[in-house]
């Protein structure tokens, strides 16, 4: 299941399950006040039956005054249950008394095939939450299902435009030489080639296939590429390497919208420094730029604190690295800027 696949089948399950299991839990209580009840009623019978010959030992004897109006009636008092029945002498009651331990004990007897049944009905009501889950959920899965398929069917088609422009754009280079007007439009070529891996890292799940990617390389071609789209932007690099194994689409989406966002949001002529550390194997990525309001919110799904983007880049980041086993940690201070630092500890090869 996806991850609203799984939030909503438990929401579900959960909302369904705790309505059912209150309305079990009433029904039970209704059903154990009503033995209680019972209890009572056979109890004072048998004080009844005790009053006649008194030949019963789990009852205590006394003599009470007379008050006629509690005659023959069960009473509870904090030492257990009591009844006064009319003797010959007139002047006072015989008060046959039963201890609350007696009661408590015989109630208990009461209990185990209470509980037994409540815990039975609470598995059935389980079972029955989660194929009413299940069922609830089916359109959901249904539709989720759909729109992933139209979208990925959606940037299959896209990729002939994009290569038809790409080439167009290298044949205007040849017969024209590279213009201003030509490297914008490779520029918003390049742009739409990132949104479109965005939506496909969005889609799909990346860590399957692994291999072993050297780090200091593969910055540096990414800073070449993002150099292309953002020219006014310093980029600068460290000569510090990593060998970690993991899958390499994934984590080239993750350094792309990282150093895309970096750009995005800098300064004019604005600097970002790409720095590994090595021994506490780390990479962090640091701007001059705008920085970020809440850094707490940056990397929910179309959270966004400018009027450019989307608000997915952040997100399918933090996605990626959840899915690669990669912790990443963000400061920032208004208007001085912002650090990303990602831990490979768990991608290096030991």
């Amino acid at each position: 299941m996806k991850h609203a696949e799984t939030e909503s089948f438990l929401k579900s399950f959960f909302v369904f399950f705790l309505s059912l299991s209150l309305l079990g839990a009433l029904v039970f209580w209704v059903e154990y006040t009503e033995k209680r009840h019972a209890l009572e009623e056979a109890v004072f019978n048998e004080m009844k039956v005790c009053s006649f010959d008194l030949k019963c030992q789990q009852f205590t004897f006394d003599f009470a005054p007379l008050h006629t109006a509690t005659l023959y009636t069960l009473t509870q008092d904090p030492t257990g249950y009591y009844a006064l029945f009319a003797i010959p002498s007139g002047k006072y009651a015989l008060k046959i008394h039963l201890s609350q331990e007696r009661f408590d004990g015989r109630l208990n007897q009461e209990r185990p095939p209470l509980l037994q049944a409540f815990g039975i009905t609470l598995l059935v009501l389980g079972i029955i939450s989660a194929l009413f889950s299940l069922y609830t959920l089916h359109p959901l899965r249904k539709a989720l299902r759909l729109t992933e398929e139209f979208s990925r069917d959606i940037l299959h088609d896209f990729n002939t435009p994009l290569a038809i422009l790409r080439l167009n754009v290298r044949l205007l280079n040849v017969s024209e030489g590279e213009t201003k007007k030509i490297r914008r439009i490779e520029r918003s070529i390049e742009t739409m080639v990132s949104l479109g891996n965005n939506l496909r890292s969005y889609l799909e799940e990346h860590p399957l296939q692994k291999e072993a990617i050297d780090l200091y390389p593969l910055l540096e071609e990414r800073i070449a590429a993002m150099g292309k789209l953002y020219p006014d932007i310093a980029f600068i690099q460290d000569e510090t390497s990593l060998l970690i194994y993991t899958n390499r689409d994934a984590i080239i989406r993750i350094i792309d919208n990282l150093l895309s966002n970096a750009s995005k949001y800098n300064r004019e002529n604005g600097t970002v420094w790409i720095r590994i550390d090595s021994s506490a194997q780390t990479l962090h990525i640091d701007d001059n730029g705008k920085g970020i309001e809440h850094p707490d919110k940056i990397f929910n799904r179309f959270y966004k604190e400018h009027d450019r983007g989307l608000g997915i880049g952040l997100h399918i980041v933090k996605k990626l690295c959840d899915e690669l086993k990669i912790p990443i940690y963000v400061q920032s201070i208004i208007n001085q800027g912002s650090q990303f630092t990602l831990n490979l500890q768990a991608l290096t090869l030991r």
